[in-house]
């Protein structure tokens, strides 16, 4: 199955939703009527050029230019059982019906002297429905040239008709004021309305063949399925897809899983939609001042509707007891509150009180935020006012300042995650400290610029700044002192984000360019252009998406942070460079290439390869599992309890006679009794084959260089490492010398400081085995004395940097928290 669109003068066949399996380019005008018929489907454009094409090769099959002065294309349709024909209408009010194969006039409708808008097949054969722009309905009858019946609704132009087919006479038609009208064909009357069905124009609708279902689309970005199972014939929405009817103007993250994004359209609606499926998405509906009121007088007629909102905040502490959502609405002193869990507007409208009965005209709700636990609401207003409320509640809990906390508007505000400190933002070019509880002010930081907007993430203590100079700077709240600046961008920062980890700071501004800087290192990293402006950023909490929406665009875009599955270089970007313009995200897999050729760059990058010591004074490990080392000294208690049982022995068979000793008292022979007491132990001694790592160690006193039998150590495991050492003694086959050798070894791990957990376990072991031997040797006795007194320097030197570091995280657990 095949499904069609075009833009602007191409056509488009997609299949599966979202692979383009054809593409038919040949008209010069943008089109606007498509019709598909079999094999082939019909596009015609504004230039009042109709095309045949065959879908599979993609040719032309047919081209038929009509005079827009006597006949504009304005409606096509195939009438059922007509073959190879097609029925066109025009804005002139006539019809003319085509055969499409012989591409001759077979017959001309003079029609009713008003335009065409659409035309739809009814159930029975031969009659087609018209819709006129005057509003009218004419079911017509194309084989007489007669007309039915004749209906009219006081909408405006008919702008979409379809008829039920599982056995009720009902005709539904659309209208640009987003009503249905279903009509009764065997009484011919209007059954029944469906008033504001769309907040605009239907653009179209069909009911499932031999189901009670319709199914609608409109202007208003949403599709709606409309199931009809209730009395008196109307509709009830069975489910529905939707988005903003009006471009985005923010967008966060809700929660910490990073599948929900939160979105506030200039339509004034508040959207919840799930990176996972479509299915999971929520529409948390219109901000109003009376609910009620509102539903009384319609999506048209509300004068209650709020403005669009302009900033929101959300946490997910306690979303199932109460409002979790609080947002401020542009040019509105009120801010609301919206529940997640039941997808709709809160209870609390939050506003000073002496604002309670009347509006003011030029003071309004500039910034918001929730504190992690979800029990307050910080609210900063254009007067520099700063206030507290409770979310459960509503109530207002205070202010901070006399009056008020800035002297300019308040630009930003933010809690810590501990509730401890509040931090605002003024127009005056001022940061002010707070102290949450008691409302005191703590501290004040002046800035060079006014302030457009703060960002602060709680994990790392870290306040993004952007300004009205277009640069950004970064604020450390426990030292309170600015730690980095930016500057690059050419336009009003629109907006900022954090990464997860607080390491990098994600900016969009109105110069096109989203730009990606690295707090460590202070550098840009990243840096791309855009066809059109970034309005809001959120990264992911998981840091797997960027989601970003832009100027004058309906749709919310997700970037993949590439530096999670493939190498990414990190190094900072020249003075010079000149970013490239990306294509935005879709659904389209033909955008791969891109990213392709982008990965080409990447593997012109060297790869930073760690060194096997990274100091002289640093003690390094040697990175191997330790199943390798830590249980050297315990191998003989493991082998004892792994060994496995002894079988049952099975008794020997008695003798069918059994002996007797000769004599005159009958006395039994006694058992012959095994004596078998040699030894099954070999002392191999000289005959023992000597080892690799025996030959190698034999080597290393002459050549002092122990890397070898060291890296053949570190290969074996426990067991094996075991028997190596056991085999060092002269009863295993080997000798003196190369115990010695095997302590200088010790020593040589022990001097450069690497190795070091394997140097104590290997030389415990070796220890534990031959300590009868190293008393008796003053040769091995010296050797081992120097890497004892080697020993105890270096771990008097690691007590020393154990003890600074508890030091140190002591004091930082007594004097921060």
């Amino acid at each position: 199955m095949l499904v069609f669109a075009s833009y602007d003068n191409i056509l488009h066949a997609f299949a599966r939703n979202k692979e383009v399996v054809h593409t038919y380019e040949g008209h010069k005008a943008r089109i606007h009527l498509l019709q598909p018929f079999g094999d082939h489907v019909i596009s015609v454009d504004v230039d009042n050029v109709l095309i045949v094409w065959d879908i599979q090769s993609e040719e032309e099959y047919l081209q038929v230019d009509f005079d827009k002065a006597t006949f504009a294309v304005s409606a096509v349709l195939h009438p059922s059982t007509y073959l190879n024909k097609i029925l066109l209408g025009s804005e002139q009010g006539s019809l003319q019906l085509w055969n499409i194969r012989s591409n001759k006039l077979l017959y001309s409708f003079p029609g009713w002297h008003l335009a065409v808008t659409t035309l739809e097949q009814a159930p029975a054969v031969d009659v087609v429905a018209v819709g006129l722009v005057s509003g009218h309905i004419i079911v017509h009858n194309i084989k007489f040239d007669e007309t039915l019946m004749k209906f009219q609704q006081d909408w405006g132009p008919i702008t979409a008709i379809s008829f039920r087919t599982d056995g009720h006479p009902v005709m539904a038609a659309g209208s640009p004021i987003g009503h249905i009208a279903l009509w009764d064909l065997e009484e011919k009357k209007l059954m029944c309305q469906m008033q504001d069905a769309h907040s605009t124009a239907i653009a179209g609708m069909s009911f499932v063949p031999g189901e009670p279902l319709l199914i609608t689309n409109g202007a208003d970005n949403a599709i709606r399925v409309w199931i009809f199972d209730g009395p008196g014939g109307t509709g009830r929405v069975l489910r529905s897809r939707m988005g903003h009817s009006a471009p985005p103007t923010k967008i966060r993250y809700h929660g910490q899983n990073g599948e929900q994004i939160l979105s506030a359209g200039q339509d004034g609606t508040l959207q919840s939609f799930s990176t996972v499926h479509e299915k999971f998405n929520k529409s948390l509906g219109r901000g109003s001042i009376n609910k009620k009121k509102s539903k009384k007088k319609g999506l048209k007629l509300d004068t209650m509707a709020l403005p669009p909102i302009t900033v929101f905040a959300s946490e997910v502490a306690h979303q199932s007891d109460w409002d979790s959502i609080v947002a401020c609405h542009q040019g509105y002193i009120t801010c609301t509150t919206w529940n997640y869990q039941k997808t709709s507007m809160g209870a609390h409208k939050l506003r000073p009180e002496e604002f309670s009965k009347h509006k003011p005209i030029d003071i309004y709700a500039t910034a918001v935020d929730i504190t992690s636990c979800g029990n307050f609401a910080v609210i900063g207003l254009s007067t520099g006012r700063v206030d507290v409320y409770n979310m459960q509640s509503g109530i207002h809990r205070g202010r901070y300042g006399k009056e008020r906390a800035h002297e300019g508007a308040i630009r930003g505000v933010a809690v810590d995650g501990l509730n401890q400190l509040m931090i605002t933002a003024g127009s005056e070019g001022l940061i002010k400290f707070w102290k949450f509880k008691t409302k005191d002010l703590v501290y004040t930081t002046e800035l060079s610029s006014s302030p457009n907007g703060i960002l602060l993430h709680r994990d790392s203590g870290i306040l993004g700044i952007a300004f009205d100079d277009f640069s950004i700077s970064v604020l450390d709240i426990e030292t309170r002192k600015i730690v980095r600046t930016f500057s690059g961008h050419h336009g009003q920062i629109n907006d900022m984000t954090f990464s997860p980890d607080g390491r990098w700071l994600i900016t969009s501004s109105m110069d096109c360019t989203i730009k990606t800087w690295d707090l460590p290192s202070g550098c840009l990293i990243d840096c791309f252009l855009v066809d059109s402006a970034a309005v809001s950023l959120a990264m992911s909490p998981t840091g797997d998406f960027l989601a970003s929406t832009h100027v004058d665009d309906l749709g919310i875009y997700l970037w993949s942070n590439r530096s999670l599955y493939s190498l990414v270089s990190l190094r900072p970007l020249p003075a010079d460079y000149e970013p490239s313009m990306v294509t935005r995200p879709s659904t389209c897999p033909v955008q791969d290439v891109d990213v392709a050729g982008d990965e080409e760059t990447c593997d012109e990058m060297v790869e930073y390869v760690s060194p096997e010591q990274l100091g002289e004074q640093l003690v390094t490990l040697s990175s191997l599992p330790e199943s390798r080392w830590k249980n050297l000294l315990s191998l003989d208690v493991i082998k004892k309890k792994n060994k496995p049982r002894e079988p049952p022995k099975v008794p020997k068979s008695a003798p069918f006679f059994i002996p007797t000793v000769p004599g005159l008292i009958p006395q039994y022979i006694a058992p012959e009794e095994e004596n078998d007491t040699q030894s099954k132990v070999v002392n191999l001694g000289v005959l023992a084959q000597k080892s690799d790592f025996h030959i190698h160690l034999e080597e290393a006193l002459s050549t002092n260089e122990y890397t070898t039998p060291l890296n053949l150590l570190k290969s074996l495991g426990p067991s094996n490492i075991e028997i190596e050492l056991r085999g060092l003694a002269p009863e295993g086959g080997g000798s003196m010398e190369v115990m010695l050798s095997f302590l200088r070894m010790i020593g040589m791990m022990l001097n450069k400081k690497y190795n070091f957990e394997l140097a104590q376990a290997y030389l415990a072991l070796f220890l534990k085995l031959h300590l009868k031997i190293l008393s008796s040797e003053p040769n091995l006795l010296e050797e081992v004395s120097r890497l004892s007194t080697q020993l105890e320097e270096t771990w008097i030197y690691l007590q020393t940097l154990f003890n600074q570091s508890l030091c140190v995280l002591t004091y930082m657990k007594s004097a921060l928290l």
